[in-house]
């Protein structure tokens, strides 16, 4: 009657613990109407938490090759998020700005809104629910 309890015991916990496991999936992105191979491509993932607030919660560098890139985000847990590019040509990890407050670099965003002004969380959200998703960002 011991072990019957024990080994219960022991396929539910393990039923349990699978149903507590997180899947994760893949973010591609894709560039290709960067202006020139100069310096690096900084991509970063972000939350609402995190979107215009600092680095995001996954960073990335990319090398610049004909004027394109292909990276991935990897490990990716369902949720809504961002991602936002910057073409940083002079390789100094920022985004430049001109004495009136606009950007000297290019820059991209996951849903390629193009309004004017700061970038809004809400235009580019998208939800990762079960699937890998590939993205192609405009400059």
């Amino acid at each position: 009657m011991k072990n019957l309890l024990v080994t219960a015991i022991l396929i539910l916990c393990s039923i349990f613990a699978k149903a507590q496991e997180t899947h994760s999936y893949t973010l591609a992105v894709s560039i290709d109407n960067i202006s020139s191979n100069n310096g690096k491509v900084l991509l970063s993932l972000h939350t609402a938490d995190t979107f215009m607030k600092g680095p995001g919660i996954q960073n990335i560098a990319s090398e610049i090759v004909d004027g394109k890139i292909n990276i991935s985000f990897e490990n990716v847990v369902p949720g809504s998020y961002a991602i936002m590019a910057v073409h940083d040509e002079n390789n100094n990890k920022r985004m430049d700005f001109e004495t009136n407050g606009m950007p000297k670099e290019n820059y991209g965003m996951s849903g390629n809104d193009m309004s004017y002004g700061p970038p809004r969380f809400d235009d580019a959200k998208f939800s990762l629910t079960n699937e890998d998703l590939a993205f192609t960002i405009r400059f």
